[in-house]
């Protein structure tokens, strides 16, 4: 029987948050109802594929799926552990109906129509543009709306899954974008959160991010602009000179830098150095007095020396950032970075997650 009441959960980054509210809006065309309870004909569990062990949480979560009475939902798994896993999951777990990977997630609707019917389809393809030709048009939206303009990543970082698990670098067409964006502030949004795996990545071939920050900027009922997540390797003057410029363009940057360690940085292929990375905030605060910092930071990858360490903290020092997030390395397999030697001990990355914290936070207190 075709499921009357769904719910989503999604885990993770915003992008998944954005990813969420579409399928959802899918299955309300469809007739659905959302549900606020665990008592939902159908569930959708949009995973991330980050964090440690993130496949077994994910199996985890469906297991707790199963009521009291032996009933269950349907069960959809999607996001990047439904993409990393495939027909995988279902050899697993008997209780998961369908995979859906982030690329291929316009055509949920359809396969719970098919798995109603009893059918166990996996779609785990990455066609290049084709889910959001696919997806319907927005007709609602919260005063702040998520706005995926950017998917995938050519950047292969050693330590990380999402160019395995997102696919490579696309960029959603000029028009489409600015479609999207009038129809968002229609509904009703006022800030747009640009969103996208390597967001400032964003070009049609002859314009790029920069460009279509200041289109946006031209929409009459929109207020604010803000976007994440960034990489320092496609900073450039234009998008530095825009935040000087657009008023619309909120005074924050999140532009994650993982490490103040060169060393630890070649060999996280992270592509470029502390210095570049410091030159490039230097002149944003010239552009940009006011503007807010934040940053990403990993302790404990493998080959780290307390002198690799250190030299994180100095950099903290000298960004003085308003925010930024630490995290402790996890292997991730099929990483480079989980097959590297001299892989550090757990106890060694809680003390210096919690060193790193805590330097973090006395800047964050005197912003």
């Amino acid at each position: 029987m075709t499921p009357k009441t769904f719910k989503i959960k999604s885990f993770g980054c915003q992008m998944n948050v954005y990813d969420g509210e579409r399928m959802a809006e899918m299955l309300a065309d469809e007739g659905m109802v959302a549900a606020d309870g665990e008592d939902a004909d159908l569930v959708v569990l949009n995973t991330c594929h980050i964090r440690e062990k993130a496949a077994e949480k994910a199996y985890s979560d469906v297991g707790r799926l199963k009521r009291e009475d032996g009933s269950r939902p349907l069960i959809a798994l999607a996001g990047c552990v439904a993409q990393a896993e495939g027909a995988e999951a279902q050899r697993r777990s008997r209780m998961i109906d369908m995979v859906v990977g982030p690329q291929a997630y316009h055509r949920l609707p359809e396969m719970v129509r098919q798995a109603a019917q009893g059918a166990r389809p996996v779609d785990t393809d990455m066609p290049a543009i084709s889910k959001f030709d696919a997806l319907p048009t927005r007709r609602r939206a919260s005063p702040s709306a998520f706005l995926t303009i950017q998917e995938g990543c050519d950047k292969f970082c050693t330590y990380c899954v999402v160019p395995y698990t997102r696919g490579a670098e696309i960029s959603r067409p000029w028009g489409d974008v600015i479609v999207e964006a009038q129809g968002l502030v229609e509904a009703g949004a006022r800030e747009i959160v640009l969103l996208g795996q390597n967001v400032n990545a964003w070009s049609d071939g002859e314009r790029g991010f920069a460009d279509l920050i200041r289109a946006l900027d031209s929409i009459d009922g929109l207020e604010r602009i803000r976007y994440t997540t960034s990489h320092p390797a496609d900073i450039n003057d234009a998008l530095i000179a825009a935040h000087g410029e657009v008023a619309k363009l909120m005074p924050y940057l999140h532009l994650p830098v993982q490490s103040g360690s060169n060393r630890i940085l070649k060999a996280m292929n992270r592509s470029h150095t502390a210095e570049t990375y410091l030159a490039i905030l230097e002149k944003m605060r010239s552009a940009r007095p006011d503007i807010a910092l934040s940053g990403d930071f990993i302790v404990g990858f493998p080959g780290e020396t307390e002198e690799d360490f250190e030299a994180t903290l100095r950099l903290v020092d000298e960004v003085r950032y308003a925010s930024a997030y630490s995290f402790k390395y996890s292997p991730r397999p099929g990483t480079p970075a989980a097959l590297m030697e001299d892989q550090i001990a757990r106890e060694i990355m809680e003390d210096r997650l919690e060193r790193l914290n805590a330097r973090i936070n006395a800047h964050s207190l005197a912003f």
